[in-house]
């Protein structure tokens, strides 16, 4: 069995068109949720679905299945699923997420020409706004797929500009019916870019996740006073700014600590800072920061967590500003099923494709459906490690090599 590379190849290219930018450094595109970009790359995944004799069904928020039930296989029986999502961050790459989708359709193609023999039914899913960056904080199909936010809930989600994601859907024609279950698969196995460069370095074509990290996400705000930035004495201010800066060099060393001592894979970072009033004469009077704090083990995210609040409470004591913490945004490591680790690699081998173990320090999909059913994730390398930008790449020497890994691990469960 082997998958096409030039299939595989046309349909990323044609996805990639999709919302693409003329005017940056790579392959580029933006694709929101609910977007014209969005509906058009949905439309064109249905019609490659349909083609390949899959049955296509969308859910009430949108998520898109593909389910093809093999000859000889049992209808009733539940189905091995594979997919991604094909909405991006604002000038994104072409792989993050298409990847997966469309790496499972030619993961179906490939069985369907090799005639397995397979038990059960097998499901390529599209899931809605993975990236959260219109709607909620992302994994959003996933979450409402898993029973972790309801279908109304989801649907009332709002943008920037006050248009909710039912409206979005709606004008994309992608608002569906019912709601995905994955508590009904048998098991789940994701493909996706590393976003990292552990699989170059070792120069391994596949890697297969063991865990994906935890995330929390706390805010802060600081308060000082603004006043004038010319008339006002150095001893004789409050500036916001200045004592935000030594919460964010604090948090910088205590990372620094965790992973020396605690956990080499924890992360903390500060990747958004809100200046106000944001102008050039005037001291600081607010500033909201926006903290990112990741690992596989709990235990060094609540470390982190902890020294982010010893921080805010020395800088308030100290600089004599207000500082509010608060942690809306809260997800536990997820372990990776071993029976469908044991599939991945059990294909890598029987292929002659080198695979190694690995964690991940993204969030992707898969993190919520493992929570309802088996999952797993496979991982193909992305040069120099970039990510989330237009120079994201993945050689399609790689994308075909990790997608006959994946479509022989999911001929191995659907034949149980």
């Amino acid at each position: 069995m082997t998958v096409s590379e030039r299939r595989l190849r046309e349909d990323i290219e044609a996805n990639a068109r999709f919302g693409a930018l003329s005017d940056v450094d790579g392959h580029g595109r933006t694709v929101l949720a609910g977007t014209e970009p969005n509906g058009r790359a949905r439309d064109r995944l249905v019609t490659r679905l349909t083609e390949v004799g899959l049955e296509v069904t969308v859910d009430a928020v949108g998520n898109v299945v593909g389910r093809w039930i093999p000859d000889g296989a049992d209808p009733s029986a539940p189905a091995v699923a594979t997919g991604s999502h094909l909405d991006s961050v604002p000038s994104g790459g072409i792989f993050d997420g298409p990847l997966g989708v469309y790496g499972g359709l030619e993961a179906v193609r490939a069985l369907q020409e090799a005639d397995r023999d397979l038990r059960r039914p097998i499901e390529v899913v599209c899931f809605t706004e993975e990236e959260g960056q219109r709607f909620g904080n992302g994994l959003l199909g996933s979450s409402v797929a898993t029973g972790r936010r309801s279908v109304s809930d989801a649907l009332a989600l709002e943008d920037d500009d006050g248009a909710t994601l039912e409206e979005a859907l709606e004008h994309i024609g992608f608002r569906g019916e019912g709601r995905l279950d994955a508590s009904e698969w048998e098991a789940w196995l994701e493909l996706h870019p590393e976003q990292g460069t552990i699989l170059e370095r070792r120069g391994a074509p596949a890697g297969i996740v063991s865990t994906i990290t935890g995330i929390t996400h706390c805010y802060l705000e600081v308060v000082g006073d603004a006043d004038h930035a010319g008339s006002t004495p150095m001893d004789d201010r409050t500036d916001a700014l200045a004592a935000a800066s030594e919460i964010v060099l604090d948090l910088e060393s205590a990372a620094d600590r965790v992973t020396a001592e605690e956990s080499p894979s924890a992360v903390g970072t500060v990747g958004k800072a809100v200046v106000s009033p944001n102008a050039t004469n005037v001291i600081p009077g607010a500033v909201r920061l926006g903290v990112d704090i990741r690992d596989v083990a709990v235990s060094s995210m609540e470390t982190l967590v902890a020294e982010l609040e010893a921080s805010a409470d020395r800088v308030e004591r100290e600089r004599t500003v207000d500082v509010t913490i608060t942690r809306p945004y809260d997800i536990s490591p997820e372990s990776m099923a071993e029976r469908c680790q044991s599939a991945l690699a059990s294909a890598g081998e029987s292929l002659g494709v080198e695979t190694i173990s690995m964690h991940s320090g993204a969030a992707h999909d898969t993190m919520n459906v493992a929570r309802v059913t088996d999952a797993g994730l496979l991982f193909a390398p992305s040069r120099d490690g970039i990510s989330h930008n237009p120079r994201e790449w993945t050689d399609w020497a790689d994308c075909t090599a990790a997608t006959n890994v994946l479509a022989d691990a999911l001929g191995r469960l659907a034949a149980e």
